[in-house]
C-alpha cells in the first residue's frame, strides 16, 4: 500500500516555449548522472502538456518515491511514496532538489535573456550588469558588514594620526553616527527609480534567446541601441497610456532589425507600492521611501535610523524571480529591520566594543604581542556578526508573524539563495555560522520558517530568535 501523495507547485519565470528544455535539463542534470537510483523514467505529452515521470529508490532499495512533473506555469509536481516507511525527510529533500533544479535552469536561461524594466514617469535607463550592483552604501548598511569595518578601521588610523586621542575618538563616533542617521538618504541615492502612490508599478519585459543567437545579438546591439529600443517601447505604451505588451515589443525589435519569436516574450507588472503599503499596514507603520535598483541580482534591503525615516530598496531581479506573495513576505522581513531600528542597534553594538577596546584594552595591547591583539579583533568581530544574526532571524520571524506566510518567505529565500543552499547541503549545514556575514545559514532560515504553523504566535521575537540561532549553531558542533 502506497503512502499519502504530496503535491506542490514550482513557479517559473521562463517562457512556455522553454518548458520542454527544462524537462530535458532535469533529466540530464539530475536523473542521468545517478541513473542507478532510478528504476523508471518516462517522458510523455498529455493534452499538449509535457510530463516527466520517474521513480527514485531509497538507500539499500528501501522504499521508493514515484514522481510526476507536469510542465506548465506553474509546474505541477506530485510525489507518491511507495509505503509509509519512506521518511518525510526524503520527500522534503527531493522536493528541494526539484526546486533547486528549476532555479539552476532559470539561471542558465537568464544568461541569454534580454530584460527591460520601466517605472512610468521615470527616466528610461539601461539595466546594470549583475557584477556592478553592489554599491558601497548598500554593502555598508545591509549586504555585508565587512566593508563597514574596513572603512571604520581606515578612518580610525587617519584620525589617530592627525588628531589628539580624545578628538579622534569623538570624530570616529560622530562620523559613524552621521552615516547611520543618514543611511536612508545614502541608500535612496543608490536606487534608479522612485516608486510612489502615483507611480506604483514596475513594468518588466523579458525575451529568451538561444545561446547562439545571444552571442550574435550581443555583437550587433550595443547598450545605446538597447536603450533606444527600450525608450521606443516605452513611448508607444506607457507614455501613451497603454500597457507594455509583447506585440509592441515585437514590432520595435523588428524595426531595429531583430526578428523575435513571440512565444519567447513575456511581460510582468508589479504594483510595488501596494505591496509595501500593505506590509506597512501589517506593521502599523507609515509607508517609507521606496526605490528600485535596475539590476537582475535579486535583493531587497531596508535602512534608516527609524521607521519614519526609512527606505526600502528592491531590485528588478527580485521582482522578476519572485511571485507577489513572496515579494510581500520579503518586504515584511525588511520592515522588521526598520521597526527594530537595526542599523542603530548595530551601531551601538560596534561603538560599545570600540570604546571598551580603546579605553580598557588599549594599554594591555601595548604589553602583549600584536598577533594576540589581532586574534582578539577577529574574534570580537565574529562575535558581533554572530549577534547580528539574531536581528536577521528576528526579521524572518516577525515577517512570519505580521505577514502570516512563513512558508512563502521560505520559498522566497530558497529561490534567492539556492546557490548558498547547495553549498550548505553539501556540507551538512556546517557552514555560514562563523564568519563576517550577518545572516544565519540559509538552510537554517528555511527550515525554521517551514516548521512554523500559522498563525504564528511568539511573545518575545528577539529573545526567541537568539535562542534559535544559538541552538542552530550548537547543533552543528555536537
Amino acid at each position: 500500500m502506497s503512502g499519502a501523495p504530496v503535491s506542490f507547485v514550482i513557479d517559473t519565470e521562463v517562457a512556455p516555449a522553454y518548458l520542454d528544455n527544462l524537462l530535458n535539463f532535469i533529466e540530464q542534470r539530475y536523473i542521468m548522472p545517478r541513473s542507478q537510483l532510478f528504476t523508471y523514467v518516462l517522458k510523455k505529452t498529455v493534452d499538449d502538456t509535457k510530463i516527466l515521470a520517474f521513480t527514485i529508490v531509497g538507500p539499500r532499495q528501501k522504499g521508493s518515491i514515484n514522481v510526476e512533473m507536469r510542465m506548465g506555469k506553474p509546474i505541477q509536481v506530485t510525489m507518491v511514496p511507495s509505503d509509509e516507511t519512506v521518511p518525510r525527510e526524503a520527500l522534503d529533500r527531493l522536493r528541494e532538489d526539484l526546486i533547486i533544479l528549476v532555479q539552476l535552469f532559470e539561471e542558465e536561461v537568464r544568461k541569454t535573456t534580454l530584460y527591460f524594466a520601466w517605472v512610468s514617469g521615470e527616466e528610461v535607463i539601461p539595466e546594470k550588469s549583475p557584477l556592478t550592483h553592489r554599491r558601497t552604501p548598500q554593502r555598508i548598511f545591509f549586504d555585508s558588514m565587512l566593508l563597514f569595518f574596513i572603512v571604520f578601521f581606515i578612518a580610525s588610523i587617519f584620525l589617530f594620526l592627525f588628531l589628539p586621542l580624545i578628538y579622534a575618538v569623538i570624530g570616529i563616533i560622530v562620523i559613524q553616527l552621521l552615516l547611520v542617521l543618514n543611511s536612508d538618504k545614502l541608500i535612496a541615492r543608490t536606487g534608479d527609480w522612485k516608486v510612489t502612490s502615483k507611480r506604483p508599478y514596475v513594468h518588466l519585459l523579458q525575451y529568451h534567446l538561444p545561446v547562439e543567437e545571444w552571442k550574435q545579438f550581443g555583437e550587433k546591439y550595443k547598450k545605446d541601441q538597447l536603450v533606444k529600443m527600450k525608450k521606443e517601447i516605452y513611448d508607444r505604451t506607457l507614455a501613451a497610456g497603454r500597457e507594455i505588451d509583447c506585440k509592441t515589443a515585437e514590432e520595435v525589435l523588428l524595426k531595429y532589425g531583430f526578428e523575435c519569436m513571440p512565444e519567447n516574450l513575456s511581460t510582468k507588472k508589479v504594483n510595488v507600492y501596494e505591496l509595501v503599503e500593505k506590509a506597512a499596514e501589517k506593521f502599523n507603520l507609515s509607508v517609507p521611501k521606496i526605490v528600485i535598483a535596475n539590476t537582475m541580482v535579486p535583493n531587497a534591503a531596508a535602512s534608516g535610523p527609524s521607521p519614519s525615516h526609512g527606505v526600502i530598496l528592491i531590485t528588478t531581479g527580485l521582482l522578476v524571480q519572485l511571485e507577489e506573495d513572496e515579494i510581500f513576505s520579503v518586504v515584511g522581513h525588511e520592515f522588521s529591520h526598520l521597526r527594530g531600528r537595526d542599523p542603530l542597534n548595530l551601531f551601538g553594538l560596534t561603538m560599545g566594543e570600540y570604546i571598551l577596546r580603546l579605553y580598557l584594552f588599549f594599554s594591555l595591547s601595548i604589553a602583549i604581542p600584536f598577533f594576540l591583539f589581532y586574534l582578539y579583533y577577529l574574534g570580537i568581530m565574529a562575535l558581533i556578526f554572530f549577534v547580528a544574526k539574531f536581528f536577521e532571524a528576528r526579521a524572518d520571524l516577525e515577517s512570519a508573524v505580521k505577514i502570516g506566510q512563513p512558508k512563502v518567505l521560505a520559498e522566497a529565500l530558497r529561490k534567492i539563495g539556492f546557490r548558498k543552499l547547495q553549498i550548505e547541503r553539501a556540507q551538512a549545514g556546517r557552514t555560514g555560522w562563523i564568519g563576517w556575514d550577518p545572516h544565519p545559514p540559509i538552510s537554517f532560515r528555511i527550515a525554521r520558517l517551514e516548521k512554523l504553523e500559522t498563525p504564528v504566535k511568539v511573545k518575545h521575537l528577539l529573545i526567541q530568535s537568539a535562542k534559535d540561532v544559538v541552538n542552530g549553531f550548537l547543533a552543528t558542533i555536537r
